[in-house]
């Protein structure tokens, strides 16, 4: 189901009244200028929204948050789209921050979504890069 970021963002800074910094960061299916018509998200709805909650309750806890919010769509996706979201709040900026960049490494590589790219040329699934592994290993 599409969203609009800057209502959910509205919301989620409501819900978190006291915090002290909240970062958010929207992905976007890349735009046709880099060849890419669509994006097609596969999942299983039960194990994806278990791994997901506990990865955001993972943050929370590590990083002590007083939110968090992970919005990630499937079906096919038009280029320029929203693809997901990540929110969190915390008393400080860098718990913040940290916490957003580790939610969104972790949404790239290690969620349960198979992605597909749909170009003019045709499909092809899109595999995690060793620059995606790499970034997981900060964490």
């Amino acid at each position: 189901m599409p969203f609009h970021a800057g209502p959910e963002l509205d919301r989620f800074t409501a819900a978190t009244a006291g915090a002290g910094a909240v970062v958010s960061f929207t992905g976007i299916v890349r735009d046709v200028a880099a060849g890419l018509t669509a994006m097609e998200i596969e999942h299983y709805p039960g194990m994806t929204e278990r791994a997901v909650t506990a990865m955001a309750e993972t943050a929370r806890d590590r990083w002590g948050l007083s939110g968090v919010l992970v919005i990630h769509r499937y079906g096919i996706l038009d280029a320029g789209t929203p693809i997901m979201m990540v929110a969190t709040a915390a008393q400080h900026r860098a718990a913040a921050f940290e916490s957003a960049e580790f939610l969104m490494d972790y949404l790239k590589s290690r969620a349960p979504f198979w992605k597909k790219e749909l170009t003019r040329e045709g499909a092809k699934w899109v595999a995690a890069t060793d620059e995606d592994e790499a970034a997981l290993g900060r964490w």
